[in-house]
């Protein structure tokens, strides 16, 4: 028994994905992919462009109703079928709450703006759909002043405090990433799906967003589901990594133990480069810039790999 199926027999399952498969008329984007995210933990999911990654998420938060498949998500006790759920009740029922590859802020609204509207849905049942908010009735009061209290809270959380009257487009872009994130965690949602959060991030802000990621997970006790090709973000926090190629699993573990699996070397290197030995994987990461001790030479290069073919 290798120390995943140990840590799957301990963890307590947040959403579990049985045979998910997506078609586009003859095209498989995602072909008969199952695994199992869960509570407290930080799941990964990797592979070359094109591997089929955000098509998994579209199928998740309700973009794309999957062709086959079974989406499980459990929440409070009951295990709801994502798969039968409309697209837009999905974030406020399963508690499924994601950002994009290309950052969709609302650019014309302030820090703050945005992480209020993140929290229409309560506004609008404490407003008795407008009429308690016309009214200025106390009931809607009182919501309105704990979506400002969460919304400040974060922007505290994500070191933007003193810049909450900036519009969103006038912020750097590192900061709008983070202010994404916290959006989306405004929702108070039971599952962070996250696609490339780190995309555009120079080092510093990486390891920012790391510690970002890592107190998430430790202080609001929730999952996250990530998509990264930068190798020192995946290696550095994720618990659990599942790697897809060409629509298909093909790893599913560790992080040491996808970094040192035959099949993920070969999708990131190609096959001539595998031989059996760590050899190609350590020459190619000699030509890259050091990552941290943690991150063996093999991940360096699949980091590397990853920053070559990302577009």
């Amino acid at each position: 028994m290798n120390s995943a199926t140990t840590a799957a027999e301990t963890a307590v399952p947040l959403l579990a994905v049985e045979h998910l498969t997506m078609r586009f008329g003859g095209l498989i984007a995602v072909d008969d992919v199952s695994f199992t995210a869960y509570r407290d933990e930080i799941t990964a999911i990797i592979g070359p462009n094109g591997a089929g990654k955000t098509t998994v998420f579209n199928c998740l938060t309700g973009f794309y109703r999957p062709s086959t498949g079974r989406l499980a998500m459990h929440k409070n006790g009951e295990i709801l079928r994502l798969e039968r759920i409309e697209g837009f009740r999905i974030a406020r029922r399963a508690g499924i709450a994601r950002t994009f590859q290309n950052i969709r802020l609302f650019a014309g609204m302030t820090g703050l703006e945005n992480l209020i509207v993140a929290q229409h849905n309560p506004l609008m049942k404490a407003s008795g759909f407008s009429l308690a908010g016309l009214l200025g009735l106390p009931r809607y009061r009182s919501a309105e002043q704990a979506a400002v209290e969460r919304a400040r809270h974060w922007l505290d959380r994500i070191g933007l405090t003193d810049r909450a009257d900036w519009l969103a487009a006038s912020l750097p872009y590192g900061a709008q990433r983070r202010l994404e994130i916290a959006r989306a965690l405004c929702t108070g949602p039971a599952l962070l799906c996250l696609d490339e959060p780190a995309a555009g991030l120079n080092p510093r802000e990486s390891a920012e967003l790391n510690e970002l990621l890592l107190s998430i997970r430790a202080e609001e006790r929730i999952g996250i589901l990530l998509i990264e090709h930068d190798m020192s973000v995946v290696m550095g926090i994720s618990d659990h990594v599942i790697v897809l190629d060409y629509g298909r699993k093909i790893a599913d573990g560790t992080p040491a133990e996808v970094r040192a699996d035959p099949e993920v070397i070969r999708a990131y290197l190609g096959e001539d480069d595998v031989d059996g030995s760590a050899a190609p994987a350590k020459a190619v990461a000699q030509q890259q810039p050091q990552e941290p001790a943690a991150v063996s030479s093999q991940g360096q290069a699949l980091g590397s790999r990853f920053r070559e073919n990302d577009g």
